[in-house]
């Protein structure tokens, strides 16, 4: 399966500890500067200074590009990191993205995983999909989910139109439902036709254009940090980034940054998992989360577990979303370095896995253009 050498090391500290230097205040930054006021803290005055004065903002997402791949890959945007920040936890596409929708943490936003325990339905729900484990939609109404108001609402209610530009197979889906209430959505059938719409866009008076881009995550799950289809996927992500720093407005900023990073693992680095009695596994391969004896489990298939009390710090802050104490697990599986524990409800063919702890997994990037 070939792939990138893993030599991240495990962080043991509560997300918190990079509290001004997250990807949430990364977005309080931007909502400050336009509404004059934010729900979380802004960055630190050192990382804040790094990014770029603009009446409108460009912030593009590039799913999937952790500071690791950045710095192997020796190229653009290595040369357009300011800086490097942490994902909220887990490191997953699901809550990175509520966290951008809200500016608000896990904790107290409601997303807090992947695969989340669904009270409302007493199962456990794919929220990136909003499918159950076998593959039926829930049909949960996903408009209402996120808090109000979300971060594009009280743009809009300062005079602040936020647009976002999403590839066409996002357009109507339950998740972009979920994200993007408030928000004007403009889809995008090539990555051409994104770059043209994220600069035409951004050149509106007042407006926070979010580009995201699934490239670089789709290939790294697939092949690997190491593989063609992954340097094709960040070549191609630098091309778009390239494209839009020179045609760019002088009115406007673009700031660049990720949701997580990638690790590869080979087969025999996965270990296949049974769920516990009549408990039930969610979350991530990397981090998860269990209704059940975790000390048990742990004595069965490795990990290291940590019980909901220690675990919800890591959540970010309070206030608790209304429905958290519901959607908690008892307590969160952390697989061994070089490990991922795959339940059967969630994907084994993968080469690239993320959503724990691990460095290359939470630290992302901050990109500026200058």
């Amino acid at each position: 399966m070939g792939g990138a050498e893993h030599n991240g090391t495990v962080t043991h500290l509560p997300i918190t500890d990079m509290d001004g230097r997250s990807l949430v205040n990364l977005v309080a930054e931007l909502e400050h500067r336009m509404t004059g006021s934010s729900t979380a803290a802004r960055m630190e005055r050192d990382l804040g200074a790094l990014v770029p004065e603009g009446e409108s903002y460009v912030l593009f997402l590039f799913d999937g590009l952790g500071a690791a791949q950045v710095r192997e890959a020796e190229g653009v945007f290595a040369m357009a990191t300011a800086a490097t920040l942490a994902a909220p936890f887990p490191s997953t596409t699901t809550v990175a993205l509520s966290t951008v929708a809200t500016g608000a943490w896990p904790r107290q936003h409601g997303i807090i995983g992947h695969h989340m325990w669904w009270p409302d339905l007493e199962a456990v729900v794919n929220v990136l999909k909003w499918i159950y484990p076998g593959g039926a939609p829930t049909g949960v109404d996903t408009g209402g989910i996120l808090p109000a108001p979300n971060l594009w609402e009280r743009l809009r209610a300062a005079g602040v139109e936020p647009i976002t530009v999403q590839p066409a197979a996002f357009e109507d889906t339950p998740l972009t439902r979920m994200l993007y209430r408030g928000c004007r959505i403009e889809p995008a059938t090539t990555l051409a036709d994104l770059v043209d719409a994220t600069v035409q866009l951004v050149s509106g008076p007042r407006r926070l254009v979010f580009s995201y881009l699934p490239h670089i995550d789709i290939a790294a799950h697939i092949s690997g940090r190491g593989s063609d289809a992954h340097r094709r996927a960040v070549s191609e992500a630098e091309s778009a980034w390239t494209h839009i720093a020179d045609r760019l407005p002088p009115t406007a900023a673009l700031v660049g940054t990720a949701d997580h990073g990638h690790i590869d693992y080979r087969p025999d680095q996965k270990t296949m998992v049974d769920r516990p009695g009549d408990g039930h596994l969610f979350g991530d391969p990397r981090a998860l989360y269990l209704r059940g004896d975790g000390p048990d489990f742990v004595r069965r298939w490795g990990g290291r577990w940590h019980p909901v009390d220690e675990m919800k710090e890591w959540l970010g802050p309070g206030p608790d979303h209304p429905a958290l104490a519901e959607r908690l697990p008892d307590g969160v599986v952390l697989a061994d370095e070089g490990r991922v524990l795959i339940p059967s409800n969630m994907d084994r063919r993968l080469v690239g896995y993320h959503g724990g702890w691990d460095d290359d997994e939470r630290l992302i990037p901050l990109l500026v253009a200058t």
